[in-house]
């Protein structure tokens, strides 16, 4: 946890014009919400500071650039609880995504589920040879659900975004870097140089035309991405009252596979999302079902 005797979770580092934020949670960077807590306030501090052009995200974790969220907290939460823990993940990517400093993520080792999608909130993301990528939220039962089904299709395209969601299969930094997720492969002892050989480049820019230039190439982008995300986390939290989830993060942790499940429930297990009750009908749960036209909730 933050303040431990063995040092904080996010460990800040000036380089020159750099900042160096590294995740440091042993073993592998699991997400936890300590975690995921700690990492905005070291963002509010960058941008506070005049002399920090450009932000860095790295990893103190010899296998991992972090392992994704926490299955063990998660597993049991309800639908309620994953709205709140969906928020909590969706501030971290979001506030990447905001901040008017370029930020770039030094990858290496496993890049999966909630740890892919802080690298696709990133600017940039160079990556090492034994990097992984991947959404391997499907195998749990649920989705991603901390901006992956927004910003995935718009990095990558939706052809290759809908293959790595629904599979859930993890892919290489070279096949990273053929679909447009990393900009640049390199051998993991240049790693953290070359990402702040580019952050040197990027610091020598004058700040407020490169904030400009970021806000509005998001604002191109993706227009709408307050209501995708309110969306997604929605329809994320949802399954979290299914037992697609619950045998799914059972499974994870019990170190099992899961057995296919049938659709024989499927109107009743459909009740709330927007392939099941028309608009205007209620499903016995008592919910509406999610209006694709509108994110918001009851």
């Amino acid at each position: 946890m933050a303040g431990s005797p063995r040092g904080p979770l996010v460990r800040a580092e000036r380089r020159e014009r750099t900042l160096v934020l590294t995740l440091d949670h042993p073993p592998v960077n699991v997400l936890s919400r300590e975690l995921l807590d700690a990492i905005v306030p070291e963002l509010d501090r960058a941008e506070a500071d005049p002399e920090v052009r450009v932000v860095v995200l790295a990893s103190a974790a010899e296998k991992a650039f972090a392992a994704g969220a926490n299955i063990r907290e998660m597993a049991p939460m309800t639908s309620k609880e994953a709205a709140v823990h969906g928020a909590r993940g969706q501030a971290v990517t979001r506030r990447i995504e905001r901040l008017p400093l370029p930020v770039i993520a030094a990858v290496h080792g496993v890049c999966l589920g909630g740890a892919c999608e802080i690298a696709l909130a990133c600017d940039f993301v160079i990556a090492s040879e034994d990097a992984q990528f991947g959404q391997p939220e499907i195998n749990l039962g649920v989705m991603p659900g901390w901006g992956g089904t927004r910003r995935l299709p718009r990095r990558i395209g939706a052809a290759a975004a809908r293959r790595w969601i629904y599979t859930g299969r993890p892919v290489t930094a070279t096949e990273a870097h053929r679909a447009g997720l990393v900009d640049r492969v390199v051998p993991r002892s240049a790693l953290l140089e070359e990402s702040l050989a580019l952050a040197r480049e990027l610091g020598e820019k004058p700040p407020l035309a490169l904030a400009a230039a970021k806000a509005a190439v998001l604002r191109a982008i993706d227009p709408g991405i307050d209501e995708g995300l309110e969306y997604e986390r929605d329809l994320w939290a949802r399954l979290f009252d299914t037992e697609d989830q619950k045998e799914g993060m059972r499974a994870f942790l019990e170190k099992r596979t899961v057995p296919g499940r049938s659709r024989a429930n499927w109107s009743a297990e459909s009740a709330g999302f927007p392939w099941g009750p028309e608009p205007g009908e209620r499903p016995p749960d008592g919910r509406k079902k999610i209006n694709p036209e509108s994110s918001r909730r009851d």
